[in-house]
């Protein structure tokens, strides 16, 4: 089969090549899933609002549908104007979609709250029963499984002496704990 000089160099001369065409197709099935997601979230916010306003003790006056839904959108405090605002995204349908993530969401806490917290954390903490001292046998039987294990780190049971020794010590420890709380 033959072309024509001018297909040849129409081809030729193109800027477009697969990857172009590859993210123009990309862009496209994009803005199709947005207008399809839009779509859908507004249908959602008008079942929504539909039947939250029918949940409502004091029944709306009956209108005609038409002006009923432009009130509805029109009106900043309903759900359905929120939903169907330019400014709402829906994180989690974000997070469904492999290669799409939500930006983590703001929580609403300003810098001075979250350093008040942390100073209530901290008077907390330092109210808190101080962890007494443990007794030196205690800590060089752990030193030494310590030391045993770093230098056994491919045959940890070589270290089964180590590991008894630290356990009789431990028991010394819980021992006089509970004759002292027992008391």
């Amino acid at each position: 089969m033959r072309f024509s000089q001018s297909v040849i160099d129409g081809l030729q001369n193109s800027n477009e090549n697969d990857s172009t065409r590859a993210q123009d197709l990309e862009l496209k099935i994009q803005s199709r899933v947005n207008s399809e997601l839009a779509r859908i979230r507004d249908a959602g916010a008008s079942k929504l609002d539909a039947l939250t306003s029918s949940l409502t003790t004091n029944p709306a006056p009956e209108e005609d549908p038409a002006s009923t839904t432009s009130d509805s959108t029109r009106d900043p405090h309903t759900l359905a104007s929120y939903l169907s605002s330019p400014f709402y995204q829906d994180h989690s349908i974000l997070d469904k979609i492999p290669g799409l993530s939500s930006a983590p969401a703001d929580s609403g806490r300003s810098h001075d709250s979250v350093n008040t917290e942390i100073m209530d954390l901290r008077q907390k903490l330092e109210q808190r029963k101080k962890v007494e001292k443990t007794s030196p046998e205690v800590e060089r039987a752990r030193e030494g499984l310590v030391n045993c294990l770093r230098t056994n780190d491919r045959r940890p049971l070589d270290c089964w002496e180590e590991v008894e020794g630290f356990k009789r010590e431990v028991g010394k420890l819980e021992k006089a704990f509970v004759e002292r709380a027992g008391r």
